[in-house]
């Protein structure tokens, strides 16, 4: 556990992609600083409904920034690049990472080169939409749109749609989250810093293994389905008499298993005894099984499939997730010094032991600026009168 608390980030962060990344770095225990503009600030501050009535800590902002200190500062001052330099030295930051666009790092003091010779084992981490060599501005669903996501989400005669969720922004998170564990070990073998570039664009396109090696070594067209799998049937939503389930039947066993139940006997046919025959009918096929499905509840179907061993879900809303007993063991929570008001966060891809210690509890996600006069005035050494003067120029 102690391990990780001893790693240091300061991160250049706004947005969704850098932020979730020093979120999960932030379950591990890692001290992690949030860095923003003293007059901008992170533009996601601002976004969703104001739950606690204060500026820039509207419910968007909530989500993925507990576990974090902050601090503002103006980089384009060059008395603001002095004070990031002495925070590079005097925090002894082992990571630093932003999502500036590249054009800006040498203009604000925080290129590799820069920090490397103020610390030489720095791990330096830059994200970007499309590589270092781009200063091309990326939202996640631009990405989306061009990774071909877009393209293989939606029902095969409906309009391309986007996810349920940012993969872009997140995806680009876990594999920096890689990345960053690599450096580390690097780090402790050889005692050598890195260099990461991370860029949305690769990482979100890497996620399309299939569509890719079938599309261009083999000619083959890959495009949306709608809930339909493209090797298996029948895989797909069906309504049932309260709801909906999501039945996947994975081999042609599991399908001779599911039509010797009474119910679904008149899908006994030779046509059907295939995978390949039930992928080329399979229309008809799902049609005759909403047919059937849609005279039963959603509990009876899961209590059969489950009992002949074929996977089967219901349809979940996210309140109903929240309260799976296999999620609710493991949801994190934060609880406002100031408020009072106490949020609950996904849970971590797996239970950190830091986490563990702390009883899933995390700080609540930091106020703008919240940590100035601990880091500047305690770590640094300002003066309250210093402090003041960098606040009337706009430097923090």
């Amino acid at each position: 556990m102690e391990l990780f608390e001893n790693f240091t980030i300061l991160s250049l962060e706004q947005a969704t992609v850098l932020p979730y990344l020093t979120y999960r770095l932030a379950q591990d225990g890692m001290n992690v600083i949030r860095l923003e503009h003293p007059v901008y600030g992170d533009p996601n501050r601002m976004i969703g409904e104001n739950v606690l009535s204060e500026e820039r800590m509207n419910a968007y902002y909530l989500c993925i920034n507990a576990g974090k200190k902050d601090l503002t500062l103006n980089l384009a001052e060059e008395e603001g690049q002095k004070i990031f330099h002495t925070l590079i030295r005097e925090l002894k930051v082992d990571i630093f990472a932003t999502n500036q666009l590249p054009r800006n790092y040498e203009k604000l003091g925080i290129d590799y080169d820069t920090l490397k010779s103020l610390r030489s084992d720095i791990i330096w981490l830059g994200v970007t939409g499309f590589g270092p060599d781009s200063n091309e501005a990326a939202y996640d669903p631009i990405l989306q749109a061009r990774s071909g996501l877009m393209e293989l989400t939606g029902e095969g005669d409906g309009d391309p749609q986007v996810l349920g969720i940012p993969l872009p922004d997140m995806g680009t998170s876990e594999h920096a989250y890689g990345l960053v564990m690599k450096a580390l070990f690097k780090r402790q073998a050889t005692g050598e810093g890195s260099r990461i570039d991370m860029a949305m664009f690769e990482s979100t396109v890497s996620w399309l293994t299939v569509p890719i090696t079938l599309t261009d070594s083999f000619a083959k067209t890959i495009t949306r389905r709608g809930n339909t799998h493209e090797f298996f049937c029948p895989v797909s939503v069906y309504q049932t008499s309260n709801g909906y389930v999501y039945l996947a039947v994975g081999n042609d066993r599991q399908w001779k298993t599911m039509i010797s139940q009474e119910m679904f006997k008149a899908l006994d046919k030779p046509e059907f005894e295939k995978n390949a025959g039930r992928i080329g009918n399979v229309r008809d096929l799902n049609a005759a099984i909403n047919e059937i499905t849609r005279n039963y509840t959603t509990e009876e179907l899961i209590e059969l499939f489950t009992s002949i061993t074929v996977p089967i879900s219901k349809i979940n809303t996210v309140a109903e997730v929240v309260s799976d007993p296999l999620v609710a063991k493991r949801l994190l929570y934060a609880r406002d010094p100031v408020s009072g008001t106490r949020i609950t966060l996904a849970p971590p891809p797996n239970m950190t032991p830091f986490l563990t210690a702390a009883q899933q509890q995390l700080s609540f996600p930091p106020r703008f600026g919240e940590n100035n006069q601990q880091i500047y005035g305690g770590t640094l050494g300002y003066t309250g009168d210093e402090l003041a003067r960098l606040k009337e120029k706009g430097i923090i």
